[in-house]
């Protein structure tokens, strides 16, 4: 019986994450992994909470499993900084050499690799489908976490491209669900403005309420996954966010046979889904350029 910990990065009943650890269980159970019989899993779900993350890195390294999922960077500093030896395979992670999880993508070198979300330059993207969605955009609050590495280098790339857009920028923190509210209410009150959400654990776990505010306030607005479209966004555009899950299985299953995560490289995502909201952007008075709908992979009437 081999043991794996995993570290989850949302709540146990957010449906994104049964999605997740469903996939990574067919994953395993494809590579003759079944939970039960020759694996045990250990899930600890921190909901995007610091001490949380902190206290259930403790717990699963006292496990002593031969490797450790986690999800994403919160989750990868928590481990880390409790141990470099016990393998582990990481997903959602946004620049992992640059927060020192490895050496290098093709050469990890360390105790992890894993799969990588997306690259800093695409949150450009985000601002250009707004404004190609919303001509008369002047101004544009961004939402991120300030505490993580990803909050302030997402935002850097959308600052870098906002004068090519003609667009302002006002930086909200997410940090909990009051700052949230008050930000967006008081964003609301300025004209021609939109949102763009950035990837966070935190964003993930307060998209009902972003997604609420936006529809309240009448804000056009675009976000990082599908699941923000599906649960009433506007638009978004960004990887799958379940498929890794399926894929961390079989670095995991190679590294319960012996391979080493320095020698396995990180790997990138090999597409990005634009999905787009039809029934709110009915609801916003918001006519979708055939441009744009022309691209989609998705389009929810």
């Amino acid at each position: 019986m081999r043991r794996i910990g995993v570290l989850m990065n949302l709540a146990a009943a957010d449906p994104e994450s049964t999605a997740r650890v469903t996939a990574f269980a067919q994953g395993l159970q494809e590579l003759g992994w079944t939970i039960g019989r020759n694996v045990q899993i250990d899930t600890r779900w921190a909901a995007a909470d610091a001490d949380l993350f902190r206290r259930y890195a403790a717990e699963l390294v006292a496990l002593a499993p031969d490797v450790i999922l986690a999800s994403s960077s919160p989750a990868m500093m928590s481990l880390q900084q409790l141990t470099r030896t016990v393998p582990m395979v990481f997903v959602n992670i946004v620049d992992p050499v640059g927060a020192g999880f490895v050496e290098s993508l093709a050469r990890p070198g360390g105790n992890a690799t894993g799969f990588t979300i997306y690259e800093y330059g695409m949150s450009a993207k985000w601002l250009e489908l707004l404004k190609e969605i919303v001509p008369p955009l002047k101004l544009a609050a961004v939402l991120r976490d300030p505490a993580i590495a990803s909050g302030a280098g997402q935002y850097a790339v959308i600052q870098a491209a906002a004068p090519s857009f003609g667009v302002e920028l006002r930086a909200v923190g997410v940090r909990d669900a009051g700052e949230i509210e008050r930000a967006i209410t008081a964003f609301a009150r300025s004209s021609n403005g939109g949102l763009i959400v950035t990837g966070s654990p935190l964003a993930l776990v307060h998209r009902d309420l972003i997604i609420t505010l936006a529809a309240r306030h009448r804000l056009p607005a675009v976000y990082p996954f599908r699941y923000f479209a599906t649960s009433g966004g506007l638009i978004s555009y960004g990887p799958n966010t379940t498929d890794p899950y399926r894929r961390a299985a079989s670095y995991i299953d190679r590294i319960l046979k012996g391979e080493k995560p320095a020698d396995l490289p990180v790997q990138a995502p090999t597409k990005y889904d634009l999905v787009i909201n039809l029934k709110t952007a009915k609801a916003l008075g918001l006519e979708i350029p055939p441009s744009v709908l022309a691209r989609a992979d998705e389009v929810i009437e």
